[in-house]
């Protein structure tokens, strides 16, 4: 028996890398996939139906069941579409994972509207439309007296949580699907929906390509030895999150290696008071002691950093 037996799910990104390892290891808890890919590259540009089929083809030589779909999950009617094809080929859907993702990393100085938009629609627009129809269908299940234990497994990252330099479009996609996470499991509870999001390190494509990080995660360790960079190491923690009886949402996970932590909200620990309004001059003789202990917080002035020279 696998945890996942008799669970039907829609995984996007599918084809390569983390989706890939997500839908394979849900397959093999018993899940039937359906393996969303469009297939282009790590900047969003072209399309090949062969990475989603052959997850699928992997899939099904072990004995699972899935399907493709090689639509964008950025589309409103594609995305409308995946659902119902969950619900006609298999005649349910419990679980959305939100995958899907590219990179157009740039200084911000220097990025243009398309590199943001692009990287919001896959991301961002990617999670709200396919998630959106999701609950849709299971906010009318409820309503026509079915049981409905459904999730939503998101896709965060550090560098929307922590920073990341060059990631200003990348970082701030991930940081409003932390919080996109934490109002579906707000609102959608009440249709029997748990929302939780990953915030993932692995060794992916996009990773490889990202600034600083495929000194960290590029090499696979020794042979024989556990590779902490692996993608399949997130994908039972998704697993998790996607079984019925897991009781947990609106968290967001650190996940990677054999390390698993939860990210804590924006908290307000520390306040400061006046009487009436402020003063320009009582905030500048007081804001400073407010953020005394973080110096991450304190300018040094305009400093050059020649590590960047070449990040354009």
């Amino acid at each position: 028996m696998g945890a996942l037996d008799g669970r039907v799910a829609i995984v996007t990104g599918a084809g390569r890398g983390l989706g890939r390892e997500h839908a394979l290891l849900l397959a093999a808890e018993g899940a039937k996939v359906v393996v969303n890919d469009l297939g282009g590259d790590t900047r969003g540009t072209g399309a090949d139906r062969a990475p989603a089929q052959q997850v699928v083809d992997e899939i099904v030589a072990a004995g699972g069941e899935a399907v493709a779909n090689t639509d964008s999950c950025t589309d409103w009617d594609a995305a409308a579409a995946l659902v119902q094809q969950a619900v006609e080929t298999f005649g349910d859907l419990h679980v959305v994972v939100n995958n899907a993702g590219i990179l157009r990393d740039k200084m911000f100085a220097t990025m243009g509207p398309d590199d943001w938009d692009a990287v919001m629609a896959v991301h961002l627009r990617g999670h709200f439309c396919l998630s959106r129809h999701a609950a849709g269908y299971w906010r009318d299940q409820v309503k026509a007296g079915t049981d409905v234990k459904a999730a939503i497994v998101n896709t965060s990252s550090g560098a929307g949580l922590i920073g990341n330099i060059g990631q200003a479009n990348y970082g701030a996609a991930k940081a409003g699907i932390a919080a996109l996470t934490m109002m579906q499991a707000m609102e959608l509870g009440r249709y029997g929906v748990r929302a939780n999001a990953v915030a993932p390190v692995a060794r992916t494509r996009m990773t490889l390509e990202a600034e600083g990080m495929a000194e960290m995660v590029g090499a696979p360790d020794e042979p024989g030895a556990f590779d902490r960079w692996h993608p399949g190491n997130v994908s039972p923690l998704v697993a998790y999150l996607a079984t019925a009886d897991c009781p947990v949402t609106g968290g967001v996970f650190h996940v990677g290696g054999n390390q698993v932590g939860l990210f804590v909200n924006w908290s307000l620990p520390t306040r400061i008071y006046t009487e009436g309004r402020w003063s320009v001059a009582d905030l500048a003789a007081q804001v400073p002691g407010l953020v005394a202990g973080r110096p991450d917080l304190v300018s040094e002035g305009c400093t050059v950093d020649e590590t960047l020279d070449g990040f354009k």
